[in-house]
């Protein structure tokens, strides 16, 4: 036997081969049973699922000692974990990721209607041993090596770090999860305070982008990681399990708006993992980088950890990009660049805005809605009356009809959203950046516009 640390022993807690738990009666009496999932907190502490009122809990809550042995899949070695209980947590990131991940475990099995998990079991890691290698059970040989994640990560900071607008943001992280790390489907999506909905800003190697689609926070492994504000990692998926899948809202029902108003989730059809991880910054949810895949175990803990240091570099530079728009929205526009574009000939595009939640339409085709809905038809009212083609971020901080939040507008992250719904979905109209905080919008055609209260 030898001594090693806790971090050695996390691709064994991966759920691939099930973990041995011996602990002890008050009386003395040993009992050993398989543990469904082992997760790690910190370098001094695990936490072990609490599924059942079974012998091995009754022995915990009279004895706190127990040894669990675990197997890395990658090499065969085992390790020894001496361990003591310390508490039971039915709530919080820990409890949330587990749940999430056990989901994912119980579908794979076809055991999800068995497994459900009562509590995350927080136990302190007293001492951790290597199990000595017998001449028949030498270990197998080591797996290719991976891109060091030092340089890695170096690399997608001078990329980010680059980047002079959201856009450009967006686009070097996803190039990153793509080309340094072999995530070829991901998506960013940001979060609404006023709504508690994330909406989908970026994506990569879908079919459609799906720009614009929303998921309540708490739904899915997107929204827990939202929610919880942990990284959620599911590596054993069914393609009939649908955790992953977020209950949208319909806006069918009465008062709320019109029928259609919903954009596509883009994700994969049948995920075998996937990994959500938080965007945080300044101790707030900006919102969700995620990725997904077609096979089972492909992303590990260090993808995991490689996720969430990009993802705190992603977070603080999307909300350090609003600060910088809000503090230079004050340049001045030149008479002459009002200048009416040129157009095109054709009919004109028949705009509809309905105010109950300012969902708009385009030749009765729905386009957006929200606050990037109600941003489209102001810009569309103000050049209609008075002919105007450039804009500023302030001005539409202070036009109270929009009811941007008082914190954390993230205006430019709408204004990201809507410039893409619309070369999208209705390329007569743009949004093309002129500067720091302004931009200029353009319609290459006559548009007719019509408001419905409803």
């Amino acid at each position: 036997m030898t001594g090693a640390q806790l971090d050695e022993v996390r691709p064994c807690l991966e759920g691939v081969i099930p973990a041995m738990m011996a602990t002890c009666a008050s009386d003395g009496t040993p009992n050993v049973a398989y543990l469904s999932q082992v997760y790690y907190v910190d370098t001094q502490h695990v936490a072990l699922s609490f599924q059942f009122f079974n012998k091995t809990r009754q022995n915990l809550l009279a004895n706190p000692r127990s040894t669990l042995l675990v197997l890395n899949p990658v090499n065969a070695v085992f390790y020894r974990l001496h361990l003591r209980y310390l508490r039971t947590e039915t709530e919080g990131p820990v409890f949330e990721s587990m749940k999430a991940q056990l989901a994912g475990i119980a579908s794979h099995t076809g055991m999800a209607d068995v497994f459900r998990l009562l509590g995350s079991d927080i136990h302190e890691v007293i001492e951790v041993e290597r199990v000595a290698q017998t001449p028949l059970s030498e270990p197998l040989p080591t797996p290719p090596p991976r891109p060091h994640p030092l340089a890695v990560l170096r690399r997608a900071s001078v990329r980010l770090s680059a980047a002079c607008s959201l856009g450009a943001l967006l686009d070097a992280t996803l190039d990153t999860l793509e080309q340094e790390l072999a995530m070829r489907h991901a998506m960013v999506l940001i979060l609404d305070p006023t709504t508690q909905r994330l909406y989908t800003v970026a994506s990569r190697g879908y079919a459609t982008s799906g720009v614009g689609s929303e998921i309540a926070l708490g739904d899915g492994v997107i929204g827990v990681a939202a929610r919880e504000r942990t990284p959620v990692r599911i590596v054993h998926m069914a393609s009939a399990y649908l955790y992953s899948r977020a209950m949208r809202d319909s806006l069918v029902s009465a008062g709320s708006g019109p029928a259609g108003t919903d954009i596509p989730y883009p994700g994969l059809p049948e995920p075998r993992s996937q990994m959500a991880v938080p965007l945080l910054s300044a101790d707030r949810v900006i919102g969700v980088l995620f990725v997904e895949g077609s096979q089972d175990l492909q992303f590990g803990y260090e993808d995991e950890d490689m996720l969430v240091a990009l993802g705190g570099q992603l977070g603080a530079a999307i909300d350090l990009m609003q600060e910088a728009e809000g503090a230079c929205d004050e340049v001045p526009v030149p008479a002459s660049t009002n200048a009416a574009p040129a157009t095109s000939g054709g009919p004109p595009l028949h705009v509809r805005h309905y105010r109950s939640n300012h969902s708009v339409f385009v030749n009765h085709t729905y386009l957006i809605k929200g606050v990037a809905g109600a941003i489209l038809w102001k810009l569309l009212q103000d050049r209609e009356r008075n002919g105007r083609h450039e804009f500023t971020n302030r001005e539409l901080r202070l036009d109270a009809s929009l009811r941007l939040p008082d914190v954390a507008d993230n205006l430019e992250a709408r204004l990201w959203l809507l410039h893409r719904r619309l070369a999208e979905q209705c390329p007569q109209l743009r949004i093309q950046k002129t500067g720091r905080g302004c931009f200029r919008f353009e319609a290459l055609g006559a548009v007719q516009l019509e408001e419905v209260a409803a």
